[in-house]
Parts: structure tokens; sequence; C-alpha cells
């Protein structure tokens, strides 16, 4: 009986540590959201989680369960979200194929959550580590898509403010 409560008490632990992207987001992988990006021209919004990451599922039940973010996010970017743990092949905008681990490597996602912010062609724009809030994601969202990483910094742009 031990066993078994103590099994089924391992299993709960695990499925709660488990960061899946957000519910209800059309999240896709990433060679999918390349090519989509390039079909669609909007910028893409790359979510790197893992499997255990306790901010990852904070952000998810926090901050990503605003309705009026997730209109703004499905509505204005493709988005993508790669296992940065994950041994799945995914295609670079060079054609290279290397896992998502391996992106998560050359991205420097070493630790989750991290988002990242690319154009439609595959280019970074913006990478931003950590739990962040709603507004937050709406300040990011207004430097991306109101251009302004083309002429300063996150940190300009946000006046000083992390």
């Amino acid at each position: 009986m031990k066993q078994r409560l103590l099994g089924l008490a391992l299993f709960f632990a695990a499925a709660t540590a488990w960061a899946d992207p957000p519910a209800g987001y059309a999240f896709v992988d990433y060679s999918t959201g390349l090519k989509a990006a390039r079909e669609s021209g909007k910028p893409i919004f790359l979510y790197f989680g893992r499997y255990g990451c306790g901010w990852c599922a904070h952000t998810n039940k926090t901050t990503f369960s605003d309705p009026a973010l997730k209109k703004l996010y499905s509505e204005h970017y493709v988005l993508v979200y790669v296992d940065s743990e994950s041994g799945r092949r995914v295609t670079l905008p060079s054609g290279e194929r290397i896992t998502e681990a391996e992106l998560g490597v050359r991205m420097n996602a070493f630790a989750t959550p991290l988002f990242a912010y690319l154009t439609p062609a595959g280019e970074q724009i913006v990478q931003i580590p950590g739990f962040k809030t709603v507004q937050d994601f709406r300040d990011y969202d207004r430097y991306v898509r109101g251009g302004h990483y083309k002429q300063q910094t996150l940190l300009e742009f946000l006046g000083g403010k992390p």
C-alpha cells in the first residue's frame, strides 16, 4: 500500500512539473514555425521550456492564462515551443538539421524559461530569460512589432527597466 501511495505521489509530482507550452495557444515546432513565419511575414515568438521547469509552469499558469495576452500573441506572432532537452530534429534557416537541445545550446538557452523573438527569416531580435509578467510581454510586443529593436536595445526602450 505504501509503495502504491508513493507511486501516485511521484506521478502527480511529475505531472505538475511538466512544462508543456501554455494551454490553448497554437504553439508549433521550430521547423514548422520558421516555414509559417516566412509565409505569413509574422515575427516568431520562441519559448524554450523543459521538463521539470517550475518557472515554466508558473509562467504558463500566471502569465499566459491572461486572455488578452493570448489574443495579442496568437494574432501577431508565429508561436514556437522548443523543449530545450529534446532530441527531436529541427531544420535551421540554413537547412542544417540539429536537435532541439542543440538549438538551445546555440541560442544560449541554459536556463528555462527563455523567450526569444525572431524575424520572419529566423534572425534573432532579442532574447529574454526567466519568469515574466503580462505587462512585460506587452512591452516586448511593442518593442518588436514597433520595430524599435532596429534603433535601440530592449533596455534602452524600456528606460532602463529590466
